[in-house]
């Protein structure tokens, strides 16, 4: 299992969302530049300490991919599911993507205030990197496997 290229990057997948979900992936500043707010992937903490969780579906679209990728890892048997789980976590990942930019745009405005992205929000286009080597690795496997069947009489 762990003797897997692509198992390394199912593993660097799942541990670049789980990464994500615990860093600050933005920050609101008003014209004058001071902060207003950080957002996360489950809260907005405000400037006054309060916290806001309205961008909770910035968490799920991470909670599920990870966990997905974590499950994926153990089944090595089934390729063939392994591949579909990479693509539709891929998929997911797109869909944080989308969600981030939205909820940026609508907070932006309800702070009155401008959203500045910070490093961390391209953590989860790594991951959709690692999967998309994930899914190249297993895509190898299944042709091997399938090209020694055809030698077997």
């Amino acid at each position: 299992m762990i003797q897997r290229i692509q198992t390394v990057y199912l593993m660097l997948a799942f541990v670049l969302c789980v990464v994500c979900m615990c860093v600050s992936v933005g920050h609101f500043y008003t014209e004058e530049g001071e902060r207003v707010g950080d957002l996360y992937n489950l809260w907005v903490h405000l400037a006054d300490g309060h916290r806001s969780l309205k961008p909770w579906a910035l968490f799920v679209l991470l909670l599920i991919p990870s966990t997905l990728t974590f499950f994926s890892i153990f089944m090595f048997r089934r390729r063939a599911a392994q591949m579909r789980m990479c693509v539709f976590n891929m998929i997911l990942l797109v869909g944080w993507y989308i969600c981030y930019g939205v909820f940026a745009y609508i907070l932006g405005g309800v702070f009155e205030a401008h959203f500045r992205p910070s490093i961390m929000a391209a953590i989860p286009f790594a991951s959709i990197i690692f999967l998309y080597l994930a899914f190249r690795g297993i895509m190898k496997d299944e042709m091997l496997v399938r090209s020694l069947d055809r030698l077997r009489p």
